[in-house]
């Protein structure tokens, strides 16, 4: 006998829990699987009794209405007939199963909201009441409310979210307006039909934008429910896709959990759809988020200030960490004054304090520096005339504009330099796109903001964007975005002199490129057989020794020495 899915009230949805294995014996109505959409979380009962024989599905496949799910072995008639109890309860799935479609209600609330929906532009201006749609049981609870008085939303936007043993669903607006009155509160009891929402209807023009994938109201209601009963069920999933021994073994061995687990984990979690759908989006464990609402179940707010907390103790780590993690033995007592002299003790700023951690981690690198020099003469020229027109724009049109887009390209015909190491030293984790650490020096200290996807612009968005990059450092503006994701860092030292450095890798990138300032330097000319003035630019490369090998370093560092003596180069 074949088990198949019901209608799901979408098109589609994923497989995220399989709640039966194959040699189970199953009672007509348990829980077989766990679908999820976008819009809705819904376990799906079994149509039958009978032993599992097969399970057409797994975790993560997309299911639509008719697809099998599992195929059962009929259980045995007479053992049924022998057993009482199992005769009334089935009596009364049987008496059960017909009610839904013996209701009127739940049409007559479509009608009402077709003809709502269909009109929109006739009802303009008119506070109507609107009614749930049939939710699939005879009442469930409501655990979110997502607008408040006052809100104006769009038809088909999610406003409430509704929960029962069976299912998780976002209610949509039935039709675009204003918020004038909420008639249920979270923790509330509903049913079919009920009043819940007055709404001051608008044109959908006048709407504000809804999500694309936002579902028609009739579309918003769980798996349709003509074949289980609204019975209670304890709430807690029937335990199954168990990984075998084997499985636990290896899991076990490796340190982690496997699929079955986490999938497993992720069920136990108290949220809905449209949560857990923000959780991924933000790269949340939602397993590690703690819920504010009934029954500790998760909501948006809760997300986000896990997503702040978690922010701020990143933030405070490095600050209360100890600064002698490099292994730096204690400082001597220097009280003494007749040894020592007097001293004055004066407190780090808290950009260097929390700079200390990230510099230890150099002590572990096997960092070398490769020195070269590029011929800029020509491209100060190229420089020369044009920064005059982009002052005039409001541009400040420097020659680390040049360098930082002559790197991201070498980056991209070099790739291991925009790269990591992996934590067990066994792989290379190649970056798709250049994101440039640009080094500034601020009254604090150096800070590091980053411009994303650099090899897709040009010299004029690389300058305007280290321009206002520079004063939102100096201004401690930045934000978190603005100082993370880097691939690969540039520190310009500028005209504060000096002909070469050794810049630190910055971890977990591999390299690093150190600008110093440009001179006059004589170079000999084959041609003419003569010296000739020539503004030269030092670099220096630092880099990761465990990744980048010398040889590579040296043939880098020319080719962007080469990229700045004629940057034509780049538009090949």
């Amino acid at each position: 006998m074949d088990i198949k899915a019901p209608d799901l009230g979408v098109d589609s949805a994923e497989v995220s829990e399989i709640m039966v294995e194959v040699g189970d014996v199953i009672a007509k109505d348990d829980n077989i699987v766990l679908l999820e959409s976008d819009k809705a979380s819904v376990e799906v009962p079994s149509s039958a009794a009978g032993k599992v024989t097969k399970i057409s599905v797994a975790i993560g496949d997309q299911v639509s209405e008719g697809m099998v799910l599992i195929e059962l072995e009929s259980a045995d008639d007479s053992a049924e007939s022998n057993d009482d109890n199992a005769a009334e309860k089935q009596k009364a799935n049987s008496t059960d199963d017909v009610k839904p479609e013996s209701k009127p209600e739940p049409a007559v609330t479509e009608s009402k909201q077709s003809e709502s929906a269909a009109k929109p532009a006739a009802n303009a201006g008119k506070a109507t009441t609107h009614a749930l749609p049939d939710l699939g049981v005879d009442e469930a609870q409501v655990s979110e409310i997502m607008v408040s008085v006052g809100d104006t939303v769009s038809a088909e936007q999610s406003i409430l979210l509704i929960e029962s043993d069976k299912a998780s669903v976002e209610v949509p607006a039935p039709v675009a307006g204003k918020i004038e009155k909420i008639l249920v509160e979270a923790g509330d009891m509903v049913a079919n039909g009920q009043d819940f929402i007055v709404i001051m209807e608008s044109s959908t023009d006048d709407a504000s934008d809804s999500e694309s994938e936002a579902p028609k109201p009739q579309e918003s209601a769980p798996a349709k429910t003509e074949d289980k009963p609204a019975a209670k069920t304890t709430g807690e999933p029937k335990q199954a896709a168990k990984p075998t021994n084997t499985d636990t073994a290896a899991s076990k061995t490796e340190g982690k959990l496997t699929e079955a687990q986490v999938n497993e984990k992720l069920v136990d979690v108290y949220a809905g759809p449209a949560v857990r759908k923000l959780a991924r989006q933000l790269g949340v464990d939602i397993t590690q988020v703690n819920g504010s609402a009934l029954n500790d179940r998760i909501l948006k707010e809760d997300l986000f200030a896990h997503v702040k907390n978690s922010l701020t103790k990143q933030k405070a780590a490095p600050v209360s960490s100890n600064p002698v993690s490099s292994g730096l033995p204690k400082l001597p007592d220097m009280s003494n004054a007749e040894i020592w002299g007097e001293t004055e003790t004066q407190d780090l700023s808290r950009l260097q304090k929390v700079s200390i951690p990230q510099l230890n981690y150099n002590t572990l690198l096997p960092q070398v520096t490769q020195f070269d020099l590029s011929d800029i003469t020509e491209t100060e020229k190229l420089r020369g005339e044009l920064k005059g027109g982009m002052k005039a724009e409001g541009v400040g049109f420097t020659i680390l504009a040049f360098v930082v887009k002559a790197t991201a390209y070498a980056l991209t015909q070099h790739p291991r330099f925009n790269s990591h190491l992996s934590d067990d030293n066994t792989q290379v984790i190649l970056r798709k796109s250049v994101n440039m650490g640009i080094a500034v020096a601020t009254d604090d200290g150096l800070i590091v903001p980053v411009i994303k996807n650099v090899q897709d612009k040009g010299l004029k968005q690389i300058a305007i964007e280290i321009g206002e990059l520079a004063v939102k450092a100096r201004d401690k503006k930045l934000s978190t975005k603005d100082l993370q994701g880097a691939s690969f860092t540039i520190s310009s030292q500028g005209n504060l002199g000096g002909t070469a450095f050794t810049p630190l890798v910055n971890w977990p990138q591999v390299g690093i490129l150190g600008v110093s300032e440009a001179s006059m330097q004589p170079r000999w000319d084959t041609k003419k057989q003569s010296f000739e003035p020539r503004l030269m630019l030092p670099l220096s490369l630092s880099y990761d020794h465990r990744v980048i090998n010398g040889a590579d370093a040296a043939v880098f560092t020319r080719y962007i020495a080469t990229l700045l003596a004629d940057p034509r180069r780049i538009l090949i």
